[in-house]
């Protein structure tokens, strides 16, 4: 109770209080008037206006609560609350769920979460990064941020850890649960995802088993589960287990209305239609009683088949296969059939089985048991006795309860065995090193009538609530002796006396136990013993005063009445044991009983468990019966038995005694060794709220959320709270939240002294604070008292500065109207005199104008009479003119109409007997055509009449073309008439004016003939009407004329039209066409970095699994370890697995489990990436295809260019070749005729002249001669062919040996006298050589032809494996289950393709290997051509010069030349080349010392060298070398440095290679010096794509690596750092500080982001990185700044206010400053910034009317619908003279966006990297001029 001096100032006027309400529960009101002490009663009034006078008791004063100020509402932690009670609490909660959509609150170390009823975005994986790796108080509470800290927790403290979900039915525990599994899931980043994908998917099963639909819930768990995810010590899941508890097994056979039985049989009976499911005999849900009890077989939003293919890929994915589904499928749809079964009676005590419909044989036939057996138990039972066993039959409602607990027990050993597979599958051989439990486990729960379902379900959160008051006390304990405080024992509920009475020793549990033992034990019996032994003895025991079969239990939460009716049958569980027998008799089990018998016998034991453990199939036979009734028949191993077999006996044993426990017995059992588990672990608790039993989406129930409140501990929690100090500051928070109630003599260097002075003179009960280390701690309500205080201050410091400023406003008022004043009275003064001037002025004039007025009207009167005389005189004298007229002109009338009269009757007797003529005519003309009638119907019958017909319509058609061509004659005739009229009618007004000009000139003539003047002018008027009617004619040809211009002009203008839409169309179609191809270009681009960016994951990913087989192969080499046929492990880059057979099955072989895991999960990795790049690649393919095509019609082109050149040079060297061999034939016989002439001569010592071998030597050298002269060229020719290919290597020396051996012959010595010159001998030499070549080449041929037979034999043989392969595949995978099956062919096909991939790399490197050799042999060629020319002239002038005596080859000397900009190598040196230059290479030294990107043009100097050696090899050989020793430095070296200067030597690098390559786009740009050391022989654009490559990975890298750097200073310093002092004011939060996982790091501010983008920015250019990609650089940097702002400020509530969008645009502002100092506003990095200014403006500008909400929607263009609504659901006034946005307003702008079409996403993807481009930067630098520093030992490089 507070005392009378705060009760004083606390409850005073205008004061809000809350009061009980039956309606709302708690209801607001304000004091109107201020309580005393002593007051009986409260003058209220309602928010609505109502007054009301609130009673008080005299005797115990209890005043209502207070209400916490408007500024706390709303907050993050119920703790913060200064007034901390039931009401706030409950207004608190439904501010944030109905007002803010937020469900998640803290309470605490609790978090409180109201299910919503409705999808929300807010479990996605961005929201995930957003909360991974932050404290839990730093963010907006969330499961997350509980995921989170029990994570980091388990991390830094290695202690397991637990989150307790608890709830009451449909509140969302198992979605809570299910997305705290996620998060580990996703942050534990485990090597292995399998793992974490074998979690996730126990979900779908366990929810498909255990969940079904009920009154208040769609998904709701009927049974409790705890799940424990192990991690490793590098925090990475390894496996996971669950403990199953008080499985709800009567929703079997019972369901309430509008409920239904467990998911799975709904969506069994969905796929009763499928082919595999068809043995199974089911049908529609309606058709089993066991599914259609709560006729509500269908969920809205649900679909069944979808479902259930869900749950069967997850029982794939954990390994259960397809053998075992079907199995447990069959047992099901057992079970369903078992529910059918009708039991008829047949007497009064006995009954029958009515199997007309046949769903016993079914089940029989399913479970394979005996139909008469399971049919007679069905109806009796056995009891024994000690002499004999009788069977008894049994009455028909015994029967069907007999027959619904054996389904029960059927579907729970059924939920064990799959459950126990889940843990089989998630488990791990090594040994968690620690724990993350997740207990999903019922809320208290208390209904109209409440059984023992709910008695455990209340007992098991008595244990729960008690271990939390221990926790939250245990916490509260450790803070106050932290902080060094005194503190006293708190009194908090101990509900230990509740659980004694549950379930100690003479508990209601030992009683119920004791009840079941007894034989004749029944409910009643039991209900007497315990009001025997607990009424009047327990307190937390009552009776009901109107039943004597029910109990009251007073639990923590509320009094719950049970019914003892069904706990003794629900507590023993009991089954018919024959019922068992007979399944136990099934022939499955039986089988396996005989095999386990015989394995037992002549199997090792220990052989035997390893086959088990391993998790192979020891035999097929096996059948899930027989798997769910192993644990209680496998049988005894013998004595000799292994320990293992021991082992598993004694489990045997222990499973019958298992068996023979009470539900209640096992139930606590588990549930102690749960608490156990938990009090071992550090726990973390969510409660789940359900906020109204209508499924409503963000309503609130006040009742039932009070009701859950209690019942889950949250109250009790707020009540141990505010026990205590639940408000808790640092001394610099309340320094900077409170400084307006210091004076400045209270202000001291230390703010902890400062605080203290303070508080003592303000709040003077020193129990209402304590002073710790780092924190002021304060009692309930202080807070709210100390905001009293400030807002009084501030209250009077605004009447003040408002009295002053009123005073000032009103003196500047009285100044301004004394000065107008003034002002007025003189501007009136000169006017009054003004005006006295004008009157006088205006006298004068009038008097003049009086005397001008009177003269003007005396002499008008005088001129208006004589004007009237005159007219007077002159109207007499005309009409006495016009009466004499007018008789002469009736006279002449008279004359006139006589005249007319006669002749009309002239003409009308005319035309009377014209009628008649005419009517005869017709007459007659009628009779003579009725004729012609008759004769052309007789025709008409005719069938020639037909024919004449069509050729009369031909006629017809011809004559009416024909008369149609005639009307346009007429028309144009008539058009000629019209204008001939046109020009008759002008003549004759022409002709009439002439005469009427005669008429009027003999005007006075005719006044003498009047009688010639008026047929004149009779004639006249005909002559005008006749002219009228001209004029009618020509207006109506007109009209028509101008209709028909009028509808071709509007024909024209439609045509014009059309022809501008479809103009239009074709431009907006193609702009669209051309926007659509510029999207998909872009967005290519970006899927193509994307890409790479995989494919470097992938290939460090298999680097490391690489080097980790490596080592585990160094470190155990297992033996006999064969690799899988589908598999390459030779050539596959990324998938490497190895599987055991069962000959190979040892100890050794779990040695290999790591890494046949770790290359299953690479494989499970790729297998959803292969279909992506499989398709990629055909696309790829098809275009490399389209290129291929178009490159090989070019190269055809060249090779038969080539072929012909080729095929003539061959021709013309074979007639060369032929015509040789012919002279050598002729030399060789004139060499023998000139031997025998020297031997027939040898007699004589010297041949005489005119001898006869004289003539014959003379005539033969003369015939030499002359084919000498004539062969010479051709022989020059051969020669220099010969030189070039370097075939006279060998010639040379054999030249030298010949010459010698013939020098010394002196049988040739004066042949060599003969041939002074040697060309003889050269020919005889050249022809031997091409004697040789030719042997050498049809050698060369003989040889390749042979290699060409033996790869197609070894192809053959390789086909012929394959084809076995596939066949021994094809053949296995028939064998397999369906997902194996699908695996295996996945393996295959993922092998097949990773293998035709190589192949055509391999092709594509041996294409162009083609190409670059055809190219050169081209070359060669070419220059032949040229060669012979220059050849003959050099021999012909200079012949002495090129050949010696001895017949050596030609040498030219080499002139010297200046240097090219190339640098030789050799081979050996290019690893010593790499290593100086990229591995051991120091950006730091080099960005400093040397000139930017020398490296790169280094190596392209080396290139340049291999190119113009055209050395294809080197080439190929230093660029890949190149570009992989720049991946293992960035790999091992990931520093900021190094890879910013990789960067740019790769990008130089890249542009040396476009800027040399020779292609026109590149060499524009160049000087003629470096356009001739473009490179000439190879085409380098496949490595280019290659670099272009490798420089996206780089800048990837390095972007990835400036966000690490930047991501944890870019919220500190953007949004908590106040860089404007004095505006931003701290919110009274009292937060308590939760426990962070890692010691609090450095602050940061902006200037620190600004110093990292300076270091970032000039580190960038001193590296020589090109301008436009340091502008792209700068953009991605910014667009992360702005994502990491904005989703912190959308995720964090108290950021959410006026002064804080202050403080950010400021930032923005830094960081535009900032932009403009560099010159980089162009870059679009400020734009990228859009968001969050706009985000800024939206926290600032005025959010109240209708106008303001379409400013906001104009504004707020970069946001999106979901983040507007979010920052106005979120902002927070820091102040009180701040308001709240209003929940109209929030609407007003949701209808107002809701036309906008965008992402539905909240947070902003701070992953993505835009897609960056390489422009073409050409170099200045000459590489002539570059020189090599001593530095860098480059001495073995030779400039060429």
């Amino acid at each position: 109770m507070q005392s009378a001096m705060a009760a004083l100032d606390l409850y005073s006027k205008c004061s809000r209080v809350w009061i009980p309400d039956t309606t709302e529960v708690w209801r607001s009101a304000d004091l109107t008037a201020d309580y005393s002490p002593g007051d009986t009663v409260l003058h209220l009034e309602l928010e609505d206006g109502t007054e009301l006078e609130y009673k008080l008791d005299p005797k115990n004063v209890v005043l209502p609560p207070l209400r916490n100020p408007d500024i706390l509402v709303g907050e993050n932690d119920l703790t913060a609350l200064s007034y901390l009670h039931e009401p706030a609490v409950l207004h608190n909660l439904r501010v944030r769920f109905t007002d803010s959509k937020l469900i998640y609150t803290y309470c605490g170390i609790i978090l409180v979460a109201i299910n919503p009823y409705e999808s929300l975005q807010i479990y996605g994986a961005d929201i995930i990064n957003a909360y991974s790796g932050q404290n839990m108080g730093d963010m907006d509470p969330h499961i997350f941020a509980v995921a989170e800290e029990a994570y980091k927790q388990m991390a830094r403290d290695e202690k397991n850890q637990s989150i307790i979900v608890s709830g009451e039915s449909g509140a969302g525990k198992t979605v809570s649960a299910k997305y705290a599994m996620r998060y580990f899931a996703t942050v534990s980043s485990s090597a292995e995802a399998s793992v974490e994908e074998k979690v996730l998917a126990s979900s779908p099963i366990m929810e498909a088993i255990g969940n079904a639909k009920t009154t208040r819930n769609d998904n709701s768990s009927r049974f409790g589960k705890y799940i424990e995810i192990g991690f490793d010590r590098k925090h990475h899941i390894i496996g996971a287990n669950m403990r199953t508890y008080l499985l709800e097994k009567s929703r079997v056979v019972f369901q309430a209305s509008e409920e239904r039985n467990y998911h799975i049989f709904y969506q069994l009976c969905v796929c009763a239609h499928l082919p595999e499911f068809e043995h199974l005999k089911l049908g529609s849900a309606d058709d089993f009683p066991y599914t259609n009890q709560g006729r509500s077989p269908l969920i809205e939003g649900v679909n069944d088949l979808r479902e259930m293919q869900a749950t069967r890929k997850a029982f794939s994915l954990l390994g259960i296969t397809e053998t075992h589904q079907m199995g447990l499928f069959q047992i099901l749809s057992a079970i369903l059939h078992l529910g059918n079964v009708e039991v008829k009676e047949r007497g009064s005590s006995s009954c029958a089985i009515s199997d007309e419909n046949g769903h016993l044989a079914v089940f029989c036939d399913l479970t394979e048991v005996s139909y008469e057996s399971m049919a007679h138990w069905l109806c009796h039972k056995k009891l024994k006795t000690a002499t004999e066993t009788l069977n008894k039959p049994v009455t028909r409602m015994e029967a069907v309860n007999g027959r619904d607990a054996l389904s029960k027990h059927i579907y729970a050993k059924l939920f064990s065995w799959i459950v126990g597979q889940v843990n089989k599958a998630l488990s791990t051989s090594s040994k968690p090193h620690s724990f993350i439990g997740v207990l999903d486990i019922y809320g208290f729960e208390t209904f109209e009538v409440n059984s023992f379902e709910q008695f455990c379900i209340n007992y098991a959160n008595e244990k729960l609530q008690q271990q939390f008051n221990m926790h939250v006390f245990k916490l509260e304990q450790e803070e106050y002796m932290k902080e060094q405080i005194p503190w006293t024992l708190i009194d908090f509920y101990d509900n230990q006396p509740c659980i004694n009475l549950i379930e100690a020793k003479m508990g209601l549990l030992d009683l119920l136990d004791e009840e079941c033992t007894m034989p004749k034990g029944s409910d009643d019996s039991w209900a007497q013993k315990l009001y025997n032994t607990h009424l009047k003895k327990s307190a937390h025991f009552e009776k009901p005063r109107m039943s004597n079969k029910a109990f009251i239990i007073q639990h923590f939460a509320d009094k719950v009445e049970y019914q003892c009716d069904g706990f003794l049958e629900k507590n023993k569980d009991t089954v018919n044991e024959e019922q068992i027998n007979v399944l136990k008799a099934s022939k499955g089990l039986q089988s396996n009983l005989v095999l386990l018998t015989t394995m037992a016998l002549e199997i090792h034991c220990h052989l035997l468990f390893s086959f088990l453990t391993l998790g192979f199939p020891v035999y097929p036979q096996f059948t899930l019966l027989a798997e769910l009734f192993q644990d209680e028949e496998t049988p005894t191993a013998p004595s000799t038995t292994a320990p293992s077999g021991r082992a598993k006996f004694g489990r045997t044993t222990q499973s019958f005694r298992e068996h023979k426990k009470s539900v209640g017995l096992q139930f606590r059992n588990s549930l102690h060794l749960l608490m156990d588990t938990l009090n071992a672990t550090t726990p973390h608790y969510v409660r789940c709220i359900k906020p109204n039993d209508l499924k409503a989406p963000f309503m609130m129930d006040p009742h039932r959320a009070v009701q859950q409140l209690r019942a889950c501990g949250v109250l009790e929690t707020i009540r141990i709270s505010a026990a205590g100090f639940p408000s808790r500051w640092t001394y610099q928070e309340f320094f900077s939240r409170y400084r307006v109630l210091m004076k400045q003599k209270d202000i001291l260097s230390d703010r902890k002294l400062t605080c203290q002075s303070v508080l003592e003179r303000l709040v003077q009960d020193k129990d209402k604070y304590q002073f710790g280390k780092s924190k002021i701690f304060f009692r309930a309500g202080q807070v709210a008292y100390l905001e009293k205080l400030r807002a009084d201050k501030l209250r009077k410091a605004c009447i003040h500065i408002q009295k002053t400023i009123r005073c000032w406003v009103a003196r500047k008022k009285y100044l301004r109207i004394r000065q107008a004043a003034i002002t007025i009275q003189r501007y009136v003064r000169g006017h009054q005199a003004r005006c006295l001037c004008h009157t006088l002025r205006r006298t004068r004039a009038a008097v003049i104008f009086q005397k001008n007025i009177r003269m003007w009207a005396t002499r008008r009167q005088y001129q208006r009479q004589k004007a009237a005389a005159i007219l007077i005189q002159r109207l007499l004298r005309g009409y006495a003119a016009r009466l004499e007229y007018k008789q002469l002109v009736c006279e002449r009338k008279a004359l006139l109409i006589q005249r007319w009269v006669r002749g009309f009757l002239a003409r009308w007797r005319f035309r009377r007997i014209k009628r008649a003529v005419v009517y005869l005519q017709c007459c007659v003309r009628r009779m003579l055509a009725r004729r012609e009638l008759k004769k052309l119907k007789i025709e008409a019958r005719s069938v020639e009449h037909y024919k004449k017909l069509n050729v009369g319509m031909e006629n017809k058609i011809m004559q009416l073309q024909r008369k149609l061509d005639e009307q346009h004659k007429e028309n144009r005739e008539l058009s000629e008439r019209i204008s001939e009229v046109e020009t008759h009618n002008a003549a004759e007004l022409e002709k009439l004016n002439l005469q009427l000009k005669t008429l009027q000139g003999s005007e006075e003539e005719a006044r003498q003939r009047t009688d010639q003047v008026t047929s004149l002018q009779e004639e006249l008027e005909l002559v005008r009407q006749e002219l009228e009617r001209n004029k009618e004619m020509v207006a109506e040809l007109n009209e028509r004329n101008t209709l028909l211009k009028s509808e071709k002009d509007e024909m024209n203008r439609l045509i014009q039209e059309q022809e501008k839409q479809i103009i239009e169309k074709l431009e907006s179609t193609h702009q669209a066409f051309t926007e659509h191809l510029q999207a998909q270009l872009n967005e290519e681009h970006f899927r193509y970095q994307n890409l790479l960016t995989e494919h470097l994951k992938l290939e460090e990913h298999y680097a490391d699994l690489k080097s980790e087989k490596e080592a585990a192969e160094e470190f155990s080499k297992p033996a006999h370890n064969r690799a899988d046929s589908g598999y390459s492990s030779s050539q596959s880059e990324s998938i490497h697995s190895s599987e055991l057979t069962g000959s190979e099955v040892s100890s050794l072989g779990r040695q290999d489990a790591g890494q046949m895991a770790a290359d299953v999960s690479l494989l499970l990795k790729l297998q959803r990436r292969v279909s992506e790049l499989e398709k990629e690649k055909m696309d790829l393919q098809s275009e490399m295809d389209t290129k291929e095509e178009q490159l090989q019609q070019e190269r055809t082109k060249e090779l038969e260019e080539c072929q012909r050149v080729l095929v003539a040079e061959r021709d013309y060297e074979a007639l060369k070749r032929q015509e040789l061999e012919s002279d050598n034939k002729k030399l060789k016989k004139d060499l023998q005729e000139l031997r025998q002439s020297l031997s027939k001569g040898a007699g004589s010592k010297v041949t005489s002249p005119g001898g006869q071998a004289y003539n014959v030597l003379l005539e033969q050298l003369n015939s030499t001669n002359e084919e000498l002269d004539v062969r010479k060229e051709e022989v020059l020719i051969l020669r220099s062919q010969l030189v070039s290919q370097k075939v006279f290597k060998h010639k040379e020396t054999a030249t030298e040996g010949d010459s010698n051996d013939s020098s010394r012959s002196p049988t040739f010595h004066d042949l060599h006298e003969l041939n002074e010159d040697g060309e003889l001998w050269m020919a005889y030499e050249s022809l031997k050589e091409t004697n040789r070549l030719l042997v050498s080449q049809l050698q060369t041929q003989g040889q390749s032809h042979e290699k060409e037979v033996e790869g197609m034999k070894a192809e053959l043989q390789q086909l012929r494996a394959e084809l076995d392969q596939q066949q021994q595949m094809f053949s296995d995978s028939l064998e397999l289950p369906q997902d194996a099956r699908i695996q295996a062919s996945l393996q295959h096909e993922i092998s097949r393709l990773t293998q035709q991939n190589l192949d055509l790399l391999e092709q594509m490197g041996k294409q162009d290997k083609m190409i670059r050799k055809l190219k050169k042999h081209l070359k060669i060629y070419v220059k032949k051509f040229g060669e012979p020319e220059a050849g003959v002239h050099i021999e012909q002038s200079t012949p002495e010069n090129m050949i010696d005596e001895s017949g050596r080859t030609v040498s030219i000397a080499r002139k010297e030349r200046d240097f090219q900009g190339m640098l030789e190598y050799r081979r050996e040196d290019e690893s010593k080349l790499l290593k100086i230059l990229i591995i051991e290479l120091k950006p730091r030294g080099v960005a400093v010392n040397l000139i930017p990107g020398l490296p790169a043009y280094i190596l392209f100097m080396c290139l340049r060298h291999a190119d113009y050696a055209n050395d294809d090899q080197r080439v190929s050989t230093l660029l890949n070398s190149s570009i992989n020793a720049i991946k293992n430095v960035l790999k091992k070296k990931g520093d900021f440095e190094t890879i910013s200067f990789w960067l740019a030597n790769t990008c130089r690098f890249l542009h040396c290679l476009r800027q040399y390559s020779g292609e026109e786009a590149y060499t524009k740009h160049n000087t003629p010096r470096q356009n001739k050391h473009c490179l000439t022989n190879f085409d380098l654009s496949e490595y280019r794509q290659v670099l272009s490559d490798l420089a996206i990975q780089i800048y990837q890298q390095l972007i990835r690596v400036i966000e690490n750097i930047l991501h944890p200073m870019i919220a500190p310093a953007m949004l908590e750092q106040e860089t404007i002092q004095g505006v931003m004011g701290v919110k009274p939060t009292g937060m308590r500080k939760r426990t962070t996982s890692f010691p609090e790091e450095t602050s940061y501010t902006l200037e620190s982001i600004l110093k990292q983008l300076d270091g970032f920015y000039y580190t960038l250019l001193q590296h020589g990185n090109d301008t436009e990609l340091v502008r792209q650089f700068i953009k991605q940097q910014f667009y992360v700044i702005c994502s990491v702002t904005l989703n912190n400020l959308l995720l964090r509530k108290d950021m959410c206010s006026w002064s804080k969008g202050l403080q950010i645009r400021y930032n923005v502002c830094q960081l535009e400053e900032w932009l403009l100092d560099k010159e980089l506003q162009g870059s679009g990095a400020r734009e990228s910034l859009e968001p969050l200014i706009q985000a800024a403006q939206l926290l600032q500008i005025k959010k109240k009317s209708q106008d303001d909400a379409d400013a906001i929607c104009t504004m707020c263009t970069a946001l999106t619908n979901e983040q507007i609504v979010k920052i106005l659901s979120l902002y927070t006034p820091v102040n009180e003279f701040e308001e709240r946005v209003s929940i109209s307003f929030i609407k007003s702008i949701q209808t107002l966006l809701k036309d906008r079409k965008e992402s539905s996403q909240l947070l902003m993807d701070a992953k993505i990297i835009f897609p960056v481009t390489f422009p073409f930067s050409p170099s200045t630098v000459a590489l002539e001029t570059i020189q090599l520093p001593s530095s860098l030992n480059l001495s073995f490089l030779t400039r060429v």
